[in-house]
């Protein structure tokens, strides 16, 4: 098949199942972007410690609020939850982020802790199948890495996400959920593409209503969920999003922290 006709049928499949939306939402940069990447000043001041890149030099970047074109965001608050400070996320047939621009290297990558408290699941959300990839949260974490690696599907959506959002398609993308039914703790591709991998750490109704705590050892799951090492993670973010899913949904996230090589407490 023809490269421009391939294209033209990659671009009608996205368009079709809202990959155009995906693909935007999980670029690290947003130069050029048809999304809308509004600062959020009245909450940096608070939430600005909330991912400390942690290593030679660097500093804590601003969160963004990432809008996707054509779909309702998401809407996001400062809140004191159960005494806990937090991000109260609140989602209705929505989509959008929370995203931190950084760079950490691959040698100074340690572990991540972060927490969230779910009131309830997303009925009828399955993390396997396009039509209902919803959840209720994600602490998303995206790579750098080396691109000729990428099959030709992969390879074409990459140019696509570019000619879209002035960017290409993240090396890998790495989220950490919680699924309705799944095993958790086995990976779950994207129904989109297999750069983009879940490692659910919560199956099911059992732990809502409660803090969930977690530190996370970000190359080992790195490795677990792509079977390679990690090169560079270019951005953290978390997300609530019930748009393909056309429901409601409600979320609470504490504060996020990344413990590089160098701030990693000794065991």
């Amino acid at each position: 098949m023809p490269k421009t006709t391939m294209m033209s049928s990659f671009l009608q499949s996205a368009v079709r199942w809202g990959l155009v939306l995906g693909l935007a939402s999980l670029c690290a940069c947003a130069s050029r972007n048809p999304a809308t990447v509004e600062p959020l000043d009245a909450l940096n001041t608070r939430i600005a410690p909330w991912v400390l890149a942690a290593g030679a030099g660097s500093k804590p970047a601003s969160w963004e609020h990432f809008k996707l074109p054509g779909k309702r965001p998401t809407t996001f608050e400062f809140v004191l939850e159960e005494k806990r400070v937090a991000i109260a996320a609140h989602a209705q047939s929505s989509a959008s982020m929370l995203r931190q621009v950084m760079r950490v290297e691959p040698g100074d990558l340690g572990n991540v802790k972060f927490s969230w408290k779910l009131p309830d699941l997303i009925q009828y959300a399955d993390m396997s199948i396009r039509e209902f990839d919803d959840s209720p949260v994600r602490l998303v974490l995206a790579f750098e890495g080396d691109r000729s690696k990428f099959s030709a599907k992969n390879a074409m959506l990459s140019e696509l996400a570019q000619v879209l959002t002035g960017e290409p398609l993240p090396y890998a993308t790495l989220m950490y959920v919680w699924c309705n039914e799944c095993e958790a703790g086995k990976v779950i591709l994207n129904p989109h593409t297999d750069r983009i991998r879940k490692l659910p750490l919560e199956s099911g109704p059992g732990k809502l209503n409660r803090w969930m705590d977690y530190e996370r050892a970000v190359r080992t799951d790195f490795v677990k969920a792509f079977g390679e090492e990690p090169g560079a993670l270019t951005s953290v973010s978390i997300m609530t999003d019930t748009d393909n899913t056309k429901s409601v949904a409600r979320a609470f996230y504490g504060p996020v922290q990344l413990l590089t090589q160098t701030t990693q407490a000794p065991p």
